[in-house]
């Protein structure tokens, strides 16, 4: 298997060159000089051929303390820690469980759904489906034969 790597990109050549591709554009754009973090980590499961779920492990992280919210196609999820004044007061002698404030976005495609999202276990579940419209779907042309009277 041949595995090819982009060595350069250049973008503002490309966007001159495509006209009408703006969208495409900002989300190559907002893709690529996106922070590179991995925290929280995260799962992008198909479940489905229109179904896909975002599993993003949250421990410690209380429902009242994350936000999902869609702007524009962009899936945007935070999690905020509140002060714990107890927290202060605990000797950790290792301290492996982050508990730093997150942010995650999601560039959704066009007719992408945000169906729900829930907590269990630790695990933020993000539920999404494609829902396209009939006129976008491929349909079948009928072929007819001319026919010839003479």
């Amino acid at each position: 298997m041949t595995t090819y790597t982009l060595q350069g990109f250049d973008l503002p050549t490309l966007h001159r060159k495509f006209i009408g591709f703006d969208p495409l554009f900002e989300d190559l754009t907002r893709a690529f000089h996106n922070k590179n973090d991995n925290y929280p980590p995260y799962n992008i499961v198909r479940v489905d051929e229109s179904r896909f779920v975002i599993e993003i492990a949250i421990a410690g992280f209380q429902e009242s303390e994350l936000d999902v919210s869609l702007t524009n196609r962009i899936l945007n999820i935070t999690g905020k820690r509140r002060i714990d004044a107890t927290a202060s007061e605990k000797e950790y002698l290792h301290r492996g469980i982050s508990s730093r404030d997150f942010e995650r976005t999601f560039t959704l495609g066009e007719h992408m759904e945000v169906v729900g999202a829930s907590v269990k276990n630790g695990i933020l579940t993000v539920t999404l489906d494609q829902q396209i419209p009939d006129e976008a779907k491929t349909r079948r042309i009928a072929i007819s034969s001319e026919s010839t009277s003479g």
